[in-house]
């Protein structure tokens, strides 16, 4: 009996083994220096931070979901204030909105980008809106100029929720420094990703990037004098280490994301399968490879058989969560969202998949192709 070659979703070990060394340099001098909190590889990172999003300041945190939170604070948004987002996002982006203690307002995605569709925003604007979290989705900007011009229309901030495209670019700008500030999320997985949970806070906003400061570290600048109600939303040293000696090689690493993304295009180009597209203002970073078909489950169990790991981002839009019913949501509000959820399945997809690798998740694929061709009444969303 032929083995199975398998395709792991994500191989963290992978590139784990290219780096190991500097990695266990870099981990070692903080347990040398035994400055685990707030230490030098933390203020080192978050000025390299900056540099590589182009931006100004940089703010390490313990989550993405605490930068989004803590941003949304610090331009005292809260109780009584909505927030706009897109309904086809992770739902840590929404729990910000209500950690924060404002309103979530919902929009549906785009149906090209799977990004916040642009068109819906003004029909959500009401006067209690203070600000629009747009998400990079899937590595894939969201279409960043008009968004700025509603906001400004407005008098709104622009919050980018920058989670899953670390060095993404939009019309040539790096993402997270196009908005009044962003947030990133050091996710074990995503492109530029610590071992443990992580986050930062990008910002050209020199008062908030003091008020974020104060609010991760209990509202304090000096020691025991306490200025605001803060937390203990901390980046650690040791993941601080580990990011620098990572940021190293994001450029490359997405580059190699970018051309296995190309690969598939190539190759799944003749199947049934609705293929990403990159927006022509978009240089994408392929945080995730998100295909659709119509049959899902038998698509994946197939792929389950060839030894091919798959994922699902995201099975149910935020508005049909049981923990947000009392948003007032229900099906049918946001059909490109919900259509989306039950059709979207992600390929492996980390810098270090072989030609190997993806010559066998699409053989895999091809296998079963006429099983899974998309309902026509969708081809106005392909």
């Amino acid at each position: 009996m032929n083995k199975v070659l398998q395709v792991p979703f994500v191989d963290l070990a992978a590139q784990y083994a290219t780096i190991e060394e500097q990695v266990g340099e870099a981990m070692a001098s903080v347990l040398r220096s035994t400055n685990f909190i707030l230490g030098q590889d933390v203020d080192l990172f978050e000025k390299e931070f900056a540099a590589f999003c182009e931006a100004e300041h940089a703010i390490g945190v313990d989550t993405g979901t605490s930068a989004l939170e803590l941003i949304l604070r610090a331009y005292d948004i809260g109780p009584g204030d909505e927030v706009i987002t897109v309904a086809n996002t992770f739902i840590a982006t929404v729990l910000a909105i209500s950690y924060a203690g404002a309103t979530p307002v919902l929009v549906d995605a785009d149906p090209q980008t799977y990004t916040i569709d642009v068109s819906k925003l003004e029909g959500a604007i009401t006067p209690r809106t203070k600000a629009i979290i747009p998400v990079h989705l899937y590595g894939q900007p969201a279409d960043m100029d008009p968004i700025i011009e509603i906001a400004q229309k407005h008098g709104l901030k622009v919050i980018e929720d920058t989670c899953q495209a670390h060095g993404a670019r939009y019309k040539g700008r790096r993402v997270g420094s196009i908005g009044h500030a962003a947030a990133f999320s050091f996710y074990p997985a995503k492109n530029l990703g610590a071992y443990g949970d992580g986050g930062i806070i990008v910002t050209g906003d020199e008062q908030v990037a003091q008020r974020v400061r104060m609010l991760r570290n209990y509202g304090q600048r000096e020691k025991y004098n306490h200025l605001v109600r803060g937390f203990n939303r901390r980046l650690d040293t040791l993941q601080a280490a580990v990011l620098r000696v990572k940021l190293r090689y994001l450029d490359d690493w997405n580059d190699a994301r970018r051309q296995h993304a190309g690969q598939y295009d190539q190759l799944l180009a003749s199947t049934p399968l609705v293929l990403p597209l990159e927006a022509d203002y978009a240089e994408s970073v392929y945080h995730l490879y998100v295909v659709r078909t119509d049959n899902r489950e038998a698509l994946r169990d197939y792929l389950h058989e060839q030894g091919i790991a798959t994922g699902i981002h995201y099975p149910i839009p935020v508005h049909l969560q049981p923990a947000y019913q009392e948003l007032g949501y229900r099906k049918g509000d946001f059909p490109v969202s919900e259509r989306y959820a039950e059709q979207v399945v992600s390929l492996p997809m980390y810098p270090e998949l072989t030609p190997e690798f993806i010559d066998h998740v699409v053989e895999a694929i091809k296998q079963v192709a006429d099983q899974y061709n998309p309902e026509p009444e969708l081809a106005v969303y392909a």
